[in-house]
């Protein structure tokens, strides 16, 4: 989520007044927001996708709630020392957290453990450990609409009578200690991205979100009196009409168990009926191709921690299996293929299998990803049903992602369109009349060259680094893994050095290359790349033959604070996914919009931006997914690569002879063995065309005019990019509900009054 302060101030349209009164108190509003810790309850692109969501889904006035889990530890604070990653813990709530309000009085219970009791009268789950779901309430306020929606995250607490209902305890002390127990489900947030740990703690953590939002689902649709004269209303026939829900990845997916099992345990509907309604209220969002991120649970695990819901999951299995068994007869290897559980070695419960047959809806977050999502990956259930497979391509919210963190273009944007885009952000495509402007251009020039001069001077100050402004600023900013081929940006520093030293009278357009990103405790690879990005650093930042061309940072503790400082300061930003593995990228969206232009493969969301603002004004190189698919066939051999690229041979060679780490010469023999053995992302195969079009990016960049038209194509361009268009998509194709333009009358303003007010003059 990042800070709420400014979010609020400008989504309230109280910004200019709040900085006024407290620069009248002699303070200073900036000083005050740098105060305020990040909520980070996220890993990363999904996470924050979320909190993009919401603010769109205020903004368009749509009756929406976030639900998740208040941990108590958010992602960890990333510390390098010695170039290594270190964690600590973010301990966020220290000191408070005054945007949230707790609601004990409507904390619920949440049942782990335990057996089922089957009798006449339906199955029964007894003798469960219980666990207290506290919410706590966070407001989220659409743009100037005064509309403010909820985000609701669930804390766990131990029953009073916690391991004391059992007669003979004789340990009090003890007891009351493992309350503990109970209330570490809510502790801390694993640090995963793209990649799935199967662990007891965060499978309780999934269900506890599910079985507590679920239970609050119900509460306040059997409260609302909407369709019905009953005082409680008992009939569900209309709860898919009232309610939907979307399943943000298959971390959620033990929803659609446990809303089959409240339909036919608890509230007895017939199964068939209850599988109905529940179908019709689940859609899922699939965010990762990656085999080794989705969600595959052990059949035991679950057998004890939620028995009833296992024998559910087996029944639904059932049903689906004879069903497709119906259409293909003798077909055993497509039943296999489609099951919910995996047979062979450790039986499994494959989550994305349970999501797609337990929706109505199911899509990508990209087109190439939708596409790779129904032709690769649920091949046999896009087959199966094909009309349940759509595309939402993600977006970003224009007010946190340029309002907030780059004043400076969003007011030469409103002097020149008017204000209306940050609500609209297709309008921007009224700046390319502006392309050949030439005060337009300066201005736009100048205030990428504010920021910069700005983060430099961050830089500085936190890093004790001299920043040249004037050079170019590429950044690489996002979650450390091999798929995003940080290593691939590191040979180019490589390279770019080497010819420094090669020929060091020769022009050489200056460079300042950031890096910044977490990688995940127990992701060994990831971390060497950290070490192996602050070694090179190390070496390039510290020789005089260099001077002041070429700078390596590598951005301690990248979070969404940092975001919004990097992103409008940077001029290229880099996103050189393997084609077929990054779903979407947000990021990608965030620097085009701020005005930076983008070196990328055909992946993710990069194709739409190429789309939108035509290829020529991106800088694309690469494997296409074709490729990618037709090199896996032939087999990818980087020993080839390395053969016949001195430069790539260079560089490889003094990672591996200890020139980047005199002291341990064999220190990165894991990365280099990984990239001749076992590259999975074929950095080798990318690497030439990486390099020969990053010269391009130099090439450009020397004639400033040149590159600034480019960033205001690309900033024309952007509109698409809103979360705001996305989430009208969700609302209309998938959730049936019409986003609303309406601005509610503020609270100050007597009643009648504002019924005067109505769009179409009526009382409302």
């Amino acid at each position: 989520m990042g800070r709420t302060l400014q979010n609020t101030m400008i989504n309230l349209g109280l910004q200019n007044a709040c900085d006024e009164a407290v620069y009248q108190l002699g303070l200073d509003m900036e000083e005050l927001e740098e105060i305020e810790e990040d909520a980070g309850l996220g890993n990363g692109g999904l996470g924050r996708l979320a909190a993009c969501f919401l603010d769109s889904m205020a903004t368009l006035g749509l009756a929406a709630y976030g639900y998740g889990i208040r941990y108590e530890y958010g992602i960890f604070n990333q510390k390098i020392r010695d170039g290594w990653q270190v964690e600590e813990a973010d301990d966020w709530l220290r000191h408070g957290n005054p945007w949230e309000k707790a609601r004990p009085e409507y904390m619920l219970p949440v049942h782990f453990y335990g057996r089922v009791e089957h009798s006449p009268a339906g199955a029964k789950w007894v003798d469960t450990q219980v666990v207290l779901a506290l919410p706590y309430d966070t407001p989220v306020p659409g743009y100037m609409n005064n509309t403010v929606n909820t985000m609701r995250l669930w804390s766990a607490r131990a029953p009073n009578d916690f391991n004391l209902r059992d007669f003979n305890v004789g340990d009090y002390i003890q007891a009351v200690l493992d309350r503990n127990l109970a209330e570490n489900i809510s502790r801390v947030l694993y640090p995963n991205d793209n990649f799935f740990e199967g662990k007891e703690l965060r499978l309780k953590q999934e269900y506890f979100v599910v079985a507590a939002t679920l239970q609050d689902i119900i509460r306040r649709f059997k409260a609302s009196k909407f369709g019905s004269t009953d005082t409680v209303r008992t009939v569900f026939d209309s709860f898919p009409d009232q309610v939907a829900i979307q399943l943000n990845d298959t971390h959620p997916a033990m929803a659609i168990p446990e809303l089959m099992r409240i339909f036919v345990d608890i509230e007895k509907l017939p199964w068939d009926k209850a599988w109905d309604l529940t179908k019709r209220t689940f859609a899922y969002t699939n965010h990762t191709v990656l085999p080794e991120a989705l969600e595959r649970w052990p059949v035991d695990l679950v057998e004890k921690l939620l028995p009833r819901h296992l024998q559910i999951i087996y029944e639904i299995n059932q049903r689906h299996l004879d069903h497709i068994a119906s259409l293909f007869p003798n077909d055993v290897d497509r039943l296999r293929r489609m099951s919910l559980i995996e047979e062979g070695g450790t039986k499994r419960i494959n989550m994305a299998h349970l999501c797609i047959v337990g929706s109505h809806a199911v899509n990508g977050v990209a087109k190439i990803h939708s596409e790779i999502v129904k032709t690769q990956v649920f091949e046999d259930f896009a087959e199966l049903e094909p009309e349940k497979f759509q595309n939402k391509t993600n977006g970003i919210t224009p007010r946190r992602w340029l309002l907030l963190c780059n004043p400076g273009l969003a007011e030469l944007i409103a002097e020149k369109i008017g204000e209306d885009y940050v609500r609209d952000l297709s309008q921007l495509t009224k700046l390319h009349e502006f392309v050949d402007d030439d005060l337009f251009i300066r201005e736009v020039a100048k205030v990428k060259q504010e920021n910069k001069v700005k983060f430099a001077l961050y830089l500085e100050k936190e890093y004790k680094v001299k920043i040249n402004p004037s050079s170019m600023f590429d950044v690489h900013v996002k979650r450390i893994h091999e798929y995003k081929r940080q290593l691939m940006n590191c040979l180019h520093i490589i390279t770019m050095y080497n010819r420094i030293r090669r020929d060091p009278a020769k022009l050489f357009v200056p460079r300042t290359v950031i890096i910044g990103g977490k990688a995940a405790p127990g992701y060994h690879m990831a971390k060497m790349i950290i070490k192996l990005i602050n070694a090179v650093a190390q070496v390039v930042n510290n020789d005089p033959m260099v001077g002041s061309k070429l700078k390596v940072i590598f951005l301690e503790n990248y979070r969404v604070s940092l975001a919004e400082k990097v992103i409008p300061a940077t001029d290229l930003s880099e996103q050189i996914s393997t084609a077929g593995t990054e779903a979407s990228g947000t990021g990608n969206m965030k620097f085009m919009l701020n005005g930076a232009l983008t070196i990328g493969t055909m992946d993710g969301a990069n194709v739409e931006m190429a789309e939108e603002a035509g290829e020529e004004n991106l800088f694309i190189f690469g494997m296409r997914v074709e490729d990618v698919t037709e090199l896996d066939r032939k087999g990818y051999n980087a020993q080839l690569y390395y053969d016949q690229l001195p430069e790539l041979k260079q560089a490889v060679d003094q990672i591996k002879s200890g020139f980047f780490s005199p002291k341990e010469p064999n220190l990165f023999n894991d990365v280099i063995n990984m990239l001749f053995h076992h590259d999975r992302f074929k950095v080798f195969a990318d690497y030439e065309a990486y390099v020969k079009c990053q010269e391009k990016v130099s090439e450009l960049y020397l004639n400033s005019k040149a590159w600034t038209k480019m960033v205001i194509r690309n900033i024309a361009a952007a509109g698409k990019f809103s979360s705001d268009r996305t989430i009208k998509e969700y609302a209309r194709d998938i959730w049936h509900v019409e986003p609303s333009d309406l601005k509610i009358p503020p609270p100050n303003e007597p009643r009648d009054a504002a019924q005067d007010k109505t769009p179409n003059g009526t009382a409302a």
